[in-house]
């Protein structure tokens, strides 16, 4: 949500230049290809042995920071440091286009951690990805993904509850989004790429806004987990305004294991106070845990410094819950 208003100025641009900056970054990408004459081939490649991951309650604590995008992983090892144990997710975000980020993947391997991506539908029109326009990119993913052979956590059109996306409320329809993402998962899976948890995060239900969640749920059979996506933007938020009706009603549709995957708490709403109370949610909800958007902004409440390094009373309170309350999982494979 801290990226809202910001990001959307900026995610068509991001778009185009994308192909010109996959091989410098190290995606695996596909760029110039021309749209396949049909969906996915009669003649799957044969899946590989499944990748899976554990859904044990309080054991995944993950982070996201911009650097590591870059094939960088000095900031995630700083935060690492800084929190008293080494993240076993790491957190990035892929526009149409961009596929599995093969140095960072590499090297989140090599810490035992998962990497988790969230892919959005950016500069494209969601009903062009369900008419299989773009199976051949798709299968590309796939392909690449199913050679990593190690676990990957993937969202598609993340908080499309919200109105701030244009893949999400107001924009695309519920169904047709929901069909874009039983298409991609279908994609995935004939192409054997059986490692991916698939995360369908929505954002935490605001009072009166938009629709039931339950209109953009895809089904059981398409979904691993479920990821919640919230803030502390106000002193007066805690565990309980934040997340729980949000909980509530996603147990109404589905006992799939719940992530918060991307959260944070801000100087406003104060950090070494809410910090604790925060990972108690989780233990108590028994919830997998929770991915941290550990970047700093400064541009207003809902774009506040996020960062824990540099605060030592927030550090300090988050290293305390680490310890307290998760018992992190190594990666599988």
């Amino acid at each position: 949500m801290t990226r809202r208003l910001a990001g959307i100025a900026v995610l068509a641009a991001m778009a185009l230049v994308l192909s010109a900056c996959a091989s410098r970054l190290g995606y695996s990408g596909y760029g110039n290809y021309k749209a396949p004459a049909a969906g996915p081939s009669a003649s799957p490649t044969p899946p590989i042995a499944r990748a899976s991951l554990r859904a044990r309650a309080a054991s995944y604590l993950g982070v996201y920071d911009s650097e590591a995008v870059k094939s960088s992983y000095h900031r995630v090892n700083e935060f690492a440091t800084a929190v008293g144990v080494q993240p076993n997710i790491v957190l990035y975000y892929t526009t149409w286009g961009g596929g599995l980020q093969i140095p960072l993947a590499n090297m989140t391997s090599r810490h035992h951690a998962t990497l988790a991506m969230d892919l959005d539908p950016t500069g494209i029109s969601v009903r062009s990805i369900v008419r299989g326009k773009w199976d051949k990119y798709l299968r590309h993913f796939a392909f690449t993904v199913r050679a990593f052979a190690h676990p990957v956590i993937i969202s598609f059109g993340h908080e499309m509850n919200g109105n701030w996306y244009p893949w999400g409320y107001t924009h695309v329809a519920p169904a047709l989004w929901v069909k874009a993402w039983r298409h991609i998962v279908t994609v995935f899976r004939h192409y054997g790429a059986d490692n991916v948890t698939w995360m369908w995060t929505v954002n935490a239900i605001i009072q009166n806004q938009g629709l039931p969640i339950s209109d953009w749920w895809p089904g059981a059979k398409y979904v691993t987990w479920v990821g919640i996506d919230a803030y502390y933007y106000q002193a007066a938020q805690d565990f309980s305004t934040t997340f729980e009706p949000t909980i509530s009603a996603i147990r109404q549709i589905t006992k799939k294991p719940i992530m918060i995957a991307e959260t944070a708490v801000g100087p406003v709403a104060g950090q070494s106070a809410k910090i604790p109370g925060l990972f108690a949610g989780v233990r108590a909800d028994h919830l997998l845990g929770l991915i941290w958007f550990d970047m700093s902004q400064s541009n207003g409440q809902y774009h506040q410094d996020w960062r824990l390094e540099g605060n030592p009373a927030g550090t300090a309170a988050f290293r305390q819950a680490v310890k307290q309350y998760i018992k992190l999982l190594p990666a599988t494979g």
